[in-house]
């Protein structure tokens, strides 16, 4: 069956013209590769794939130039070497040949030089000054540690008495005598200290860094008149002003040295 390029209508084998559309229809040929239709003017074949060109090219291929080789060939001239072979010299040939020697000259005698005169010694320089005598790592140590430590202390303003926080502890407890816990720094001698908790508030010691807190007193510790919650604590700072009850009657002073 040939199809029309046109409208697709099946015409009968060996058809010029469609039937339906009366357009010419293409010429058919057979692929090469596998003896499938296609037409002649195809490029590739549909159903392998071959290229319909080359094999189209290759038939039409037809040898052109016929070698005869029945012709004798031509007798080459003979060529002149370019360069001459040397003659082989034998072991007998080589006694006669002169014997080229070489003098060698000796290398002259190297005397060694005089040695250089020592140069004069340098007187060596005294320092302007003495230096100073190295300091002992113990003295250091000391020094350093006297530099670095701080003392803390608490003014009562009411009776202008210093008292001198304990260096060595780092928890420093506040408040009047009780059998729980023994204050380290204790008010009850101050006036109007019925208003103090036995167990008012406590200073922590972090370093250089002190700390306020207050551990559950009846009447609250204030901070520069500003009341510091339970469970919560304040960095303290020379001049602090600290309040151990309500209405500001013992206060103290904080300070640092």
């Amino acid at each position: 069956m040939i199809v029309c390029p046109n409208c697709n209508h099946s015409n009968p084998e060996g058809a010029q013209s469609c039937e339906a559309c009366y357009t010419p229809l293409p010429t058919m040929t057979n692929c090469p590769n596998c003896a499938a239709e296609v037409q002649s003017d195809a490029t590739f074949c549909g159903q392998c794939g071959s290229n319909l060109t080359t094999s189209s090219m290759a038939t039409e291929v037809e040898p052109s130039i016929a070698t005869d080789i029945s012709s004798p060939m031509p007798d080459l001239m003979a060529l002149e070497p370019l360069l001459q072979p040397e003659p082989l010299v034998t072991n007998n040939e080589t006694e006669a040949m002169p014997v080229v020697t070489t003098e060698v000259s000796k290398p002259p005698v190297m005397t060694s030089p005089e040695p250089p005169s020592a140069p004069p010694p340098i007187e060596p320089i005294a320092p302007p000054f003495a230096a100073p005598e190295a300091m002992p790592m113990e003295a250091k140590l000391s020094s350093t540690t006297q530099l670095q430590q701080q003392k803390a202390r608490m003014l009562h303003i009411q009776t202008d008495t210093l008292i001198e926080l304990p260096p060595n502890l780092s928890v420093v407890h506040i408040g009047k005598q009780n059998d729980r816990i023994p204050p380290d720094v204790d008010v009850s001698g101050f006036p109007n200290s019925e208003i103090v908790s036995r167990v008012h508030a406590d200073i922590r010691v972090e370093g250089d860094t002190y700390y306020i807190e207050d551990v559950g007193s009846a009447n609250g510790t204030y901070v520069n008149n500003l009341p510091l919650p339970h469970g919560n604590r304040h960095r303290l700072r020379a001049g602090d002003r600290i309040a151990l009850g309500k209405g500001d009657l013992v206060t103290f002073l904080f300070q640092i040295s």
